[in-house]
This record gives C-alpha cells, structure tokens and sequence, in this order.
C-alpha cells in the first residue's frame, strides 16, 4: 500500500492484548507469531525481511486513516487489533479471527482501527503466487462452493483456523533461521497457498487463477489499466486485452471488483496524486496533471469526496501528523 504514515514512536514496552479465558483457542498458537513481529518490527514499521522476500511485517502503534493504495495479491493476518478495508462501495473488516485475502490488484482505502504504544497493532502479509495456485488447480486441489451471486468480490475475509496460523508461524520461525529459509520457505508458502484454496476463500481464488477462467480475464485488463492509468480510458481497448464483449468486461469486472472500469482508474489516479504530494511535494494542479486529469476543479472535488478535504488541507494534515509523530 502507498502513502503509509509514520507512526509515534514510544519506549513504553508493548503489551498484547488478551481475551478472556476461554474466547479465543488459538491465543497460544498466534502468541509466537506477536512475539517474534515485535522482536523484529520497530513502530511504525513495514519490514520486508531478506531472509523471506515479499513477506510484510507491520507494527503500528497508533491508529490510522485512509491509509490509501493498491493492495496487490496476499494473504494477510491480523496478530493484534482491527482494520477496516474499503474499496468501492464495499467495506470489509477483519482482525485476529479472520485473515484477508486478494487475488487482484485493488485499489482500496485501509484504516487500522485499535492500536497503541501499549497494545499495537501487528499484522503480516504474504505476497499471493497465482502461478502456483494456478498449478494446484491444474492438480485438482479442491475449493468450497461458490458464495452466493451478491457476494462475489475478490477481496474477502475468511475465519483463521489452526492449521493456517501453525503455517504461518512456522514461516515467521524461518526469520530466526535464514540459512535454511531459501529451501523451507517455498515448501511452507505452498502449504499456505493450499490450506487457502482449501478455505471459504478458495473460490474466489479459483475463479482468478483458474485458466480461461473469466477472473483471468478481468485481472489481464487490471493488468493494462495500471499500466495506462494516467491515459484516457477506452473500454474497447480493456475488452480486447482481456478477450472479452464490452459489456461483458463492465459485468464480470464489477462483480470482482466492485468497481467499474472508470472508477477503478479513478481510484488509481488519485492514490497515486496523493503519493506525488506527499512524497515529491508537488502542487495540486501538477499533480492532477501528472496522473492524468484535465481538470484541476474537477480533481479537487474528486480528491475531497475521497480522502475528506481538499488536496492542500490533506497534504497539511499528513504533515502536521506525521512531524508530531517523529517530535
């Protein structure tokens, strides 16, 4: 995701917060994980480890708002506290009990709900291989029944169960074994990448990685639609990469995104603005320009329905948050 902000730092020692006895079975199996994420993240941190490429560490210790980019494949688990992920019109919220799962790139809008210096929050995050899930399907690996038709986005929640936490813990113990990584690592994101098609979410991660499927064919024209984004759109263009009736393409796209052709663009366009701000301190109208917009007025009102101010209040309060943080 793009746009991360700092978080406060603090030399208060972390605590985890704990349930009642009895509410949660898989405390002790999740508590190795908690324990090596603050042991190897610093707050307000997204660590990618060396000895496991891809794999994202996040510990944040103070909540936080329209954390704003695209999610690319994964598979993520919430150690402690919540979050809310927004994209379209949809909203999904997941914590210790449900992981997170996207087959595609979807630009969404992320809020970390409960964190603190003394409980922060803590997730991980495993890049999404669709080749190998493509070959496990070839291998006849099976998945669930389809959700129903209202409920068919890719991106979903789905309940942590033993088994997908005892993987992921047992990848996480390869940060303190790295010479063994590069050989135990594949073997045990396979396993995740199975006990995942295996889940409620295995549908909507056939209906992607499945050859020929029509998921397929939407991620191709995703694919162009990144590529392209500050170009204007030409829904013929995106049918045609993915092999697909113009109005097919708006069907099947908005059923797994929940978006349509154009709003996706414009999510992507205004993520990135916003990235341009506030990393390269560009102006408003050049970074409109930049990403693709004729129209400054019309980039501003686009901008506030968005993130909730005008682009130059927002960059203010990024900043002001962010100095307050490091102070």
């Amino acid at each position: 995701m793009a746009d991360y902000d700092p978080a406060m730092p603090t030399s208060a020692a972390p605590t985890v917060q704990t349930p009642g006895p009895g509410t949660d079975p898989l405390a002790a199996l999740r508590q190795p994980l908690i324990d090596r994420v603050l042991r190897h993240a610093r707050p307000g941190e997204m660590l990618t480890p060396p000895a496991l490429p891809g794999l994202m560490l996040l510990r944040q210790d103070r909540p936080e708002d329209t954390i704003c980019g695209v999610y690319q494949p994964c598979v993520a688990l919430v150690l402690q506290g919540r979050k809310r992920v927004s994209f379209g019109a949809s909203t999904l919220h997941y914590d210790a009990q449900n992981f997170f799962v996207t087959p595609l790139d979807l630009p969404s809008v992320a809020t970390i709900l409960d964190a603190s210096p003394q409980a922060p929050f803590l997730s991980i995050a495993l890049p999404l291989d669709l080749r190998l899930l493509a070959s496990m399907i070839l291998e006849g690996v099976a998945s669930p029944a389809p959700p129903p038709e209202a409920d068919r986005h890719a991106m979903c929640t789905g309940p942590v169960d033993s088994t997908l936490l005892d993987a992921f813990g047992r990848l996480l113990a390869l940060l303190d074994e790295p010479a063994h990584a590069p050989v135990l690592a594949p073997l045990v994101q396979r396993e995740i990448t199975y006990r995942l098609l295996c889940s409620e979410a295995g549908w909507r991660l056939r209906q992607i990685a499945d050859v020929g499927s029509q998921g397929q064919q939407v991620a191709r024209a995703i694919t162009l639609l990144r590529q392209r984004f500050t170009e204007p759109l030409r829904v013929d263009d995106l049918a045609r990469a993915a092999s697909m009736s113009a109005s097919g393409l708006h069907h099947h796209f908005k059923a797994l995104t929940g978006m349509s052709p154009l709003q996706f663009q414009k999510q992507l366009r205004l993520a990135e603005s916003r990235r341009l701000m506030l990393t390269e301190r560009l102006d408003a109208a050049t970074a409109a320009y930049r990403v693709g917009y004729e129209s400054p007025s019309q980039f501003s009102r686009e901008y506030s329905r968005q993130f909730g101010a005008p682009p130059m209040r927002d960059m203010a309060r990024l900043r002001d948050a962010a100095e307050s943080a490091g102070s």
